[in-house]
């Protein structure tokens, strides 16, 4: 590592509450994405219509977010002109808050499938296959947020590692419907539907990995994100 990272190690008191302040945004944003997504699978696997209603009109909020912090990535980089770890954190907000908007439209598009679902009074009881890879996708979402929190790269390594699994099971969630598609064909449409919940499911878990990999980013000052996750933990993992 190129340098200890201290969020606070500024002489100037308002500059370090600026660099501290993004850092706290970040995580209320990933909160509040990590909230939608418990509460979109929540609405398709209960069919809970007003849940699901809910959760689509709360991505106009995440958006908004996503544009007020990164106003204030881009003053910061004009007025304090940031170099060395402080421009890493710069860079790395601006990365990881557009991952987080990317899982509040996937979540959006979870709670409008579910809504129709619910409204349609058609009950898909396939969908409820889809809760044990919601549960894991939330879970790697919530290390990565964890690992940001703290700067803790073997925790980002962890937690991006979990992704085979998840995709894995995405492509036995996948098997699944085609095989009770050829025996129910009336009910190709609701079963394709509950694939594409499936289907955004599996892309917040690649967003997760995203976000762990500028983990790694701001504190090894190294991007990875087109290396081998093999290689990541050889290079800077606590036991590469």
């Amino acid at each position: 590592m190129e340098e200890d990272l201290h969020i606070d190690r500024h002489i100037s008191r308002r500059y370090n509450e600026e660099l501290q302040g993004l850092h706290s945004s970040v995580l209320a944003m990933g909160g509040l994405v990590e909230s939608q997504c418990r509460e979109a699978l929540d609405a398709l696997v209960n069919g809970d219509a007003e849940l699901a209603a809910k959760v689509a009109g709360a991505d106009l909020e995440i958006n908004q977010m996503e544009v007020d912090i990164s106003a204030r990535c881009a003053d910061i980089l004009v007025r304090r002109q940031p170099a060395a770890s402080d421009l890493r954190m710069i860079l790395a907000v601006i990365r990881v808050i557009s991952d987080l908007e990317r899982v509040g439209d996937e979540a959006a598009k979870i709670a409008r499938l579910a809504l129709k679902f619910a409204e349609g009074h058609d009950k898909q009881p396939w969908s409820t296959e889809s809760r044990h890879l919601g549960t894991s996708v939330i879970g790697m979402l919530r290390g990565a947020l964890d690992a940001f929190a703290r700067l803790d790269v073997d925790a980002a390594i962890a937690t991006a590692g979990r992704d085979p699994e998840v995709d894995q099971e995405f492509d036995s969630l996948t098997r699944l419907m085609i095989t009770h598609m050829m025996e129910e064909p009336r009910k190709v449409k609701g079963m394709l539907q509950v694939n594409w919940c499936a289907r955004a499911l599996e892309r917040i878990g690649d967003h997760a990995v995203n976000i762990c990999e500028q983990v790694v980013f701001l504190v090894e000052g190294s991007d990875v994100r087109h290396l081998p996750l093999d290689t990541i933990r050889q290079r800077f993992g606590s036991e590469g």
